[in-house]
């Protein structure tokens, strides 16, 4: 405690006095003072006293991958009216390529005082992606959620669609349909959603073979050309694990000359925006995005007024929406 004290009010250019009385509550000490003290206290990696903790600016950061797909969109805008139901303004994150980074966010995140943080995908989904931004905000208290699969190890609360669930989902009904040769088009080796997914296609298949499992960055680009590897393989039906690798894996059978979903079947993950307006609309497993963005904030809201959240993950259960790009499995 004395040597927090003298660090802070050297840090601030105050008595050690003063920073006791800021942090016991008590009167004497200028708004300015004890915001700068407050703010001294984030900065080196303390953790503010339990009355104050609420001191922290109505902020909170959103942190989201990108925009272009819109299940982020969706996320933000659900996220976004349930933080600003509760007082609580949320901070755009959107990360670019070549531009401002996850751990670039965290930190201006950090100095801006925000009350919670809530990733919406990003790198705590990859096993092998740097991870110090996280255990930097688990070291200062910051409350945190996690949306969608992460790895083990961070601690921190998770809101998640069941992968199982949606591969199950989409399995059936192309197997339903006749299909026998059915591939997975899915993220990233270390992506943690796309290894649920290949272990439920697994359990189900009972004997898939890694030549129909093609792996893909998560773009309409990266699906069309993961998609035409799956096809010359000789797939029929192509299950996949986001609603833009399911567009390219439509556009890949289309410049092949094949018929969607006359010759090969696909289905995607998200129902996203606009699928139902696609040609032919895309056969999708629907997160429930609604439930599980208000989730997220009531687990964040809990542990900013103090409420202890168990690091567990919430799992939500998806649906299948059946549309124009599956159908019956080809004959020959």
């Amino acid at each position: 405690m004395t040597r927090r004290l003298a660090e802070v009010a050297k840090k601030v250019g105050v008595s050690e006095a003063t920073v006791s009385r800021v942090l016991n509550g008590k009167p004497g000490v200028s708004d300015a003072t004890r915001q700068a003290v407050l703010t001294a206290l984030d900065v080196l990696g303390y953790e503010r006293p339990t009355q104050l903790r609420g001191e922290r600016a109505r902020l909170v950061g959103l942190v989201l991958p990108e925009l272009q797909n819109p299940i982020f969109p969706a996320f933000a805008e659900v996220i976004g009216g349930a933080l600003a139901q509760l007082g609580l303004t949320p901070v755009l994150c959107t990360q670019t390529k070549g531009g401002v980074s996850e751990a670039d966010y965290v930190d201006l995140l950090l100095q801006q005082q925000v009350s919670g943080v809530v990733f919406a995908g990003g790198l705590y989904a990859q096993a092998d992606a740097p991870h110090d931004h996280y255990r930097l905000l688990a070291d200062r208290n910051i409350p945190v959620v996690l949306v969608n699969a992460a790895i083990e190890h961070l601690g921190f609360p998770a809101v998640s669609c069941d992968d199982t669930v949606a591969v199950e989902q989409a399995w059936r009904h192309l197997a339903s349909l006749g299909h026998e040769r059915i591939g997975l088009l899915l993220g990233p080796g270390d992506h943690v959603p796309s290894a649920r997914k290949l272990a439920a296609a697994r359990a189900i298949a009972g004997d898939l073979p890694e030549e129909f499992v093609a792996r893909a960055i998560f773009s309409l680009e990266g699906g069309h050309a993961a998609a035409s590897r799956l096809i010359d393989r000789g797939v029929t039906g192509i299950i996949c694990a986001s609603d833009p690798l399911a567009l390219g894996a439509v556009r890949a059978a289309r410049r092949k000359g094949h018929d969607v979903p006359g010759r090969i079947s696909v289905v995607g993950y998200d129902d996203s925006a606009f699928m139902n307006c696609t040609e032919p609309p895309l056969t999708t497993v629907r997160q429930p995005i609604e439930a599980m963005g208000r989730a997220a904030v009531e687990l964040l809201n809990a542990q900013i007024g103090g409420t202890a959240v168990p690091a567990e993950e919430l799992l939500f259960e998806p649906e299948l929406v059946v549309r124009g790009s599956t159908a019956q499995a080809p004959r020959d």
